[in-house]
């Protein structure tokens, strides 16, 4: 395959009505209206350009705060009797588990395991265990939620027990739209379920459903005060639904006014990433990471794909190398076989090459990385950055092979399967046809996309290296020319 890398030029868009810049034959109605949507638009506008980045969802009037649920603070003898089989001492432990959880911090595990231990037949501490293997892109982790489920459904269970349980089964069985639909009738009743939101949220992140990734923390957030635990985790969450809306100003306050109650609060500090990520302000958004660095670096979830965030600002500095290093120390430095740290791998390697800069032997060691995924057959936004890694490496073989899964897997009646569809196999063609330097065919399948990219799941940056690929194709033609 054809080398990605060309000159250091990270801009976003192109000068000039970019329908000009590419050959007749090149220009139609899908690519014109897909190249107008991520090159003249300037990037704070980028987003959902067709309703200006809102959504129709409004926050709800404040209301009657209804009572707590135990589910939220409640860990006396009370609270420990409104779930099933909890006992006061693993009740401390559960809701340690599920404070960490919102707060994106290590322990959850730790601690549900002491709450088992004391409670083996606790409910919703195994619901708690099920969600945290769910909430991710991991196939693997996926089927070990089925055994868990399988011990939490063979125990009594109250009427909200048994629904989140009736959630877990239908994310196991790949049908997230009725695992939120679930999770929403628990809210509906009880808005301070602060499981049922968390998993929800995570849910509208992956499935990219971004009408409900706002919408969602917003009607339940009249409901929440600044004396609840877990507050400004919930207000972290509604500040990332409003970055991911293009309402850039408000998420930035809200994601300040979530550090004010806790500055410590990783995901808040992640939303301030994305805004300046998003509002093309790489200068502060590095001066934040490092001056915040202990905040978001030291016992978090999050810290691997945080120092993803700052080489991207590296590279909108044009600090090529600084951004090679933190790659190499920071990314890829313990050769992480988790498939959250190898999408930030793919994503950051990809752009690295886009702007110049030598990946050399990184892309064989990834590509390796990626193999054992081919197969996976369940997340088009894995699928893509997998591509990626084969791409850049100049695997054929093993890019054919992801190709042909794809392809067999694009018939199935799953949510992955419609995803595979309609983008993840065009846009793993896409890059395909960019490596071998086939830019029509690349601009042809990538320029098709925007419009429905959304549904890969994931944030809008990291959904941008389809655009920036798209945009380098157009600009290689224009070269050829």
């Amino acid at each position: 395959m054809q080398s990605i890398a060309v000159e250091s030029r990270t801009s976003h868009g192109l000068e000039g009505d970019v329908r000009q810049q590419l050959p007749s034959d090149l220009r139609t109605p899908d690519t014109e209206r897909s190249l107008i949507a991520v090159s003249t638009l300037p990037q704070s506008q980028r987003v959902d350009a067709r309703d200006g980045g809102r959504h129709s969802f409004r926050t709800a009037p404040p209301a009657e705060r209804p009572r707590l649920d135990p589910l939220s603070e409640d860990t006396s003898a009370e609270g420990a009797k409104a779930l099933t089989g909890a006992t006061p001492e693993a009740l401390i432990f559960y809701q340690r588990a599920l404070l960490a959880f919102q707060r994106w911090r290590g322990g959850s595990e730790e601690n549900l395991a002491r709450a088992l231990e004391l409670a083996p037949r606790f409910v919703m501490a195994h619901a708690l265990r099920a969600y945290l293997l769910l909430v991710g892109r991991d196939p693997r982790r996926v089927l070990a939620a089925k055994a868990t489920l399988a011990r939490a459904a063979a125990l009594p269970a109250n009427d909200v027990e048994r629904r989140h349980l009736r959630a877990i089964g239908a994310a196991i069985a790949d049908d997230y739209e009725q695992a939120k639909a679930r999770l929403q009738q628990i809210l509906a009743r009880n808005p301070l379920d602060a499981l049922a939101l968390q998993v929800a949220h995570s849910c509208d992140y992956v499935t990219g459903d971004t009408a409900c990734l706002e919408g969602r923390v917003a009607n339940v957030l009249p409901a929440w005060s600044s004396g609840m635990p877990g507050y400004s985790a919930v207000l972290a969450m509604y500040a990332f639904s409003l970055e991911e809306s293009g309402r850039y100003d408000e998420a930035e306050q809200a994601a300040r006014e979530a550090l004010a109650m806790d500055p410590n609060d990783a995901r808040a500090h992640h939303v301030m990433a994305h805004v300046f990520e998003m509002t093309e302000r790489a200068e502060d958004g590095e001066r934040w990471l490092r001056d915040h660095f202990r905040s978001w670096g030291e016992d978090t979830l999050v810290a691997r794909h945080c120092w993803w965030h700052l080489a991207l600002f590296q590279l909108g500095l044009g600090k090529i190398d600084a951004a090679i290093r933190t790659y190499d120390e920071r990314i890829r430095g313990d050769r992480s076989e988790e498939v959250a740290d190898l999408v930030d791998a793919s994503a950051l390697l990809w752009r690295v090459a886009l702007a110049g800069g030598d990946a050399g032997a990184r892309w064989p060691e990834l590509a390796a990385a990626w193999a054992p995924h081919i197969e996976d057959r369940f997340c088009s936004f894995s699928d893509m950055h997998v591509m990626l890694a084969f791409v850049g490496a100049g695997d054929e073989a093993r890019a054919l092979l992801l190709e042909q899964v794809l392809v067999a897997s694009q018939s199935s009646p799953t949510r992955y399967g419609l995803t595979t569809r309609d983008i993840g196999l065009p846009a793993c063609r896409g890059l395909m046809a960019f490596g071998h330097g086939d830019d029509a065919r690349a601009i042809m399948l990538l320029g098709s996309l925007p419009a429905l990219a959304h549904r890969l799941g994931g944030s809008h940056a990291q959904r941008d290296v389809l655009n920036l690929t798209l945009l380098r194709a157009v600009e290689r033609t224009r070269r050829r020319w």
